[in-house]
């Protein structure tokens, strides 16, 4: 019976151990792609824009909505101060503001939106079900919140993505985090 136990427990170890060196390969392999889903969106000017405007240089995407009450404003507001504060050392980073409320933000909202806080960032906005399918594929969390009003708000993920030259996933700067914090994350990102 020890025999049959100890065998047993040889299998399942051999067996963990294979399992644990798939979901390495797996993830080292996924580590190389780049993040997120293909989409087909607008621009803030109303110009196609695509998956390919996150490639060729690192990039910073926040998904908001511009009736957004705290989060927004200030996350784009903060931003907008530290690439500031990166001076040259940022040039290279592009920034886009994707709305997860797109019936409310056409473009010409967006760019007006933007161009109140910062000139860093760019907005993408487009048909409400694409910027939805984008959206769940960059793992982003949204939901519409009636306010009883006959109005809503929109509820989200409030981290902003960090993506490398080659649209791969790096790391998020949370809503709140230090700013020291978050310009030496960017700073790091300007590397990639």
């Amino acid at each position: 019976m020890r025999a049959i136990f100890a065998a047993l427990i040889v299998v399942l170890v051999a067996a963990g151990a294979w399992l644990g060196y798939e979901i390495y390969n797996q993830s080292a392999a996924n580590s190389e792609k780049p993040y997120g889903v293909a989409f087909n969106l607008t621009d803030q000017d109303g110009q196609p824009i695509t998956e390919q405007a996150f490639r060729g240089h690192p990039t910073v995407v926040f998904f908001g909505f511009t009736h957004c009450p705290e989060i927004c404003p200030t996350t784009l507001y903060e931003l907008g101060n530290w690439f500031e504060a990166l001076g040259k050392d940022g040039e290279n980073i592009k920034a886009y503001f994707v709305s997860i409320d797109p019936e409310r933000d056409t473009p010409e909202v967006l760019g007006n939106y933007l161009g109140n806080v910062t000139d860093r960032v760019r907005g993408i906005t487009g048909d409400p079900e694409a910027v939805r399918t984008m959206a769940r594929g960059f793992n982003i969390y949204f939901k519409r919140i009636d306010t009883g009003d006959g109005d809503y708000t929109m509820d989200h993920t409030a981290s902003i993505l960090l993506l490398d030259s080659k649209g791969r996933f790096r790391k998020t700067i949370a809503f709140g985090e230090d700013s020291d914090s978050a310009i030496q994350k960017l700073r790091d990102l300007a590397a990639t």
